[in-house]
């Protein structure tokens, strides 16, 4: 691909011509149109608007983040960061699998997070009451 041919697929795709009248004007297959458009951001406008969002900044790192259109948008640069922001940040966890229990040996109220079949508030509890209850084990 020649310098004039990538000045004049930027040209034509900001007059808000397609992939495939781009091809037969420039004389390049549609699929190197296609990627030369995609990997220079060139939406249908020449202000790319309407195919590229504008820069957003990873959650924990700071770096931007590039967004493909057509796509949910990202808010880490890589899983860990993502696992890195999450820990450092339990309080925006959106805990929605609360339970409400009381202890099977001591009787003491308590909650879980996503067990909804717990029984015992903590491993003593159930130590005490699984093998030192008295059953004759």
């Amino acid at each position: 691909m020649t310098n004039q041919q990538r000045e004049k697929i930027t040209e034509l795709r900001g007059q808000g011509l397609g992939y495939t009248a781009i091809a037969n004007a420039v004389g390049l297959s549609k699929d190197s149109v296609k990627a030369y458009c995609r990997s220079h951001h060139l939406g249908k406008n020449t202000d790319n608007s309407a195919d590229y969002s504008p820069a957003q900044l990873c959650l924990h790192c700071g770096k931007e983040l590039v967004h493909t259109p057509g796509k949910r948008e990202k808010k880490f640069c890589c899983p860990e960061c993502r696992q890195a922001w999450w820990n450092s940040h339990p309080q925006e966890v959106r805990r929605r699998a609360v339970y409400s229990f009381t202890c099977r040996h001591c009787g003491k109220p308590f909650t879980a997070y996503g067990n909804s079949r717990r029984k015992y508030c903590c491993h003593d509890c159930y130590i005490s009451d699984r093998f030192r209850g008295g059953d004759g084990r």
